[in-house]
């Protein structure tokens, strides 16, 4: 009978050891869930960030010089300077819609230092991001281009 004590008491435990072996399964399910999560959450807030045209830029600049940004525009004909000595790139970003006026108001003044995009053009719509400096200038950090939204065949030269 003495050996049945033992045994009792073994059986006695073998729930409780299931219990503490479950609660453990459920604390690391639950860390793993949260870390996953996390990650998740911050993949998405980087890599998502909203862009402002530059009709909703112009009415808040001041609010936003030293933060990092992404401004929507069309490249201004006549404001591209391009050294590819020195891979620094100036010019102008305004709206949109094309200018019927000569006037400069309203424009960003642009400076990048890096390859230039293969797309980049006068008149282009481009999204640059980087920061609105107190000197009333944009430092970009990079510059993304988009395809024209219709395709208009090149007219040959007689």
């Amino acid at each position: 009978m003495a050996a049945s004590a033992p045994l009792a008491s073994l059986t006695e435990l073998l729930p409780n050891v299931r219990r503490m072996r479950a609660k453990r399964f459920l604390v690391g399910s639950v860390v793993i869930a949260a870390a996953v999560s996390y990650l998740i959450y911050a993949g998405i807030r980087e890599t998502s960030v909203y862009y402002l045209s530059i009709e909703e830029f112009s009415a808040q600049k001041e609010a936003l010089v030293g933060k990092r940004l992404r401004v929507s525009g069309r490249v201004e004909r006549g404001t591209v300077d391009w050294n590819a000595g020195t891979l620094d790139l100036r010019f102008a970003l305004g709206g949109m819609t094309e200018r019927s006026d000569d006037g400069r108001s309203g424009l960003l003044p642009v400076e990048f230092r890096g390859i230039l995009p293969d797309m980049f053009g006068e008149g282009r719509g481009v999204i640059v991001e980087g920061v609105y400096r107190p000197d009333n200038t944009f430092a970009a950090g990079s510059i993304l281009t988009s395809c024209p939204s219709k395709y208009a065949p090149e007219t040959p030269a007689s």
